[in-house]
């Protein structure tokens, strides 16, 4: 399996997630070039964090119209497997590929911390393998990650199954308190209804390695990988 790593102007998660995959869990993956329209044949796209084009007019409102978004989208809308994390997750809810928005956070203020979140389901690729009775100590690093969505919307993610997970506090309890931004319905991640558009907050690739005393990020990759290397 090959994966592809966007870099926009402005990202910077790009490098922490290519380590993550290449030099953590030994995987195939390459570096795609905002003005490229070439995918280079990658099975799986990851649009990573930062801060795409200075987030002017909107968090990943601009990104979205980047050459290689182009490809992105009838990548995704032909089946292929994309994700989207913290800036990755606002692009891919700018060009619909995801339903709702970021917000800015309840605070006004940009947030940079670790926070617990907990999956809210098993029937996604990155939650599989993951304990949805487990809180995970996942970093975030936002100023907008409230997510919103209609009451109808949020109706939809809860009967399709699409949210993947929420914010909660140590214990797994998912509180008001343990809401870092004031997502709607302490919602941390999405999928789409296919299941092979993901997006999500936290930074799970800053949790992945023992130098930082942190790996409850890992099972998620390793999720994905495990099961379509078992396609």
């Amino acid at each position: 399996m090959k994966f592809g790593v966007v870099t926009f102007p402005g990202s910077n998660c790009d490098q922490d997630m290519l380590y993550v995959l290449k030099e953590k869990l030994g995987q195939n993956a390459v570096n795609l070039w905002h003005k490229d329209k070439d995918l280079q044949g990658c099975d799986f796209i990851i649009l990573p964090g930062g801060f795409s084009y200075g987030d002017y007019l909107r968090s990943g409102a601009i990104a979205r119209f980047s050459p290689i978004m182009e490809e992105v989208i009838k990548f995704a809308r032909n089946g292929g497997k994309v994700m989207g994390i913290c800036n990755g997750f606002q692009i891919l809810c700018e060009t619909g590929l995801l339903p709702g928005a970021l917000l800015h956070n309840e605070s006004r203020l940009f947030i940079c911390r670790n926070t617990f979140i907990k999956p809210a389901t098993q029937k996604s690729l990155m939650t599989k393998f993951a304990d949805i009775n487990k809180p995970y100590n996942i970093p975030i690093a936002h100023a907008e990650g409230k997510y919103f969505i209609d009451e109808q919307g949020l109706k939809e993610l809860k009967e399709n199954n699409q949210i993947l997970f929420h914010y909660c506090d140590e214990k797994g309890e998912v509180t008001p308190e343990a809401n870092p931004n004031g997502s709607l319905n302490n919602i941390a991640g999405i999928q789409n209804k296919a299941g092979n558009v993901m997006g999500m907050m936290p930074h799970p690739e800053r949790a992945c390695d023992d130098v930082l005393s942190n790996t409850d990020g890992a099972v998620f990759f390793e999720s994905i990988i495990g099961n379509l290397t078992k396609v």
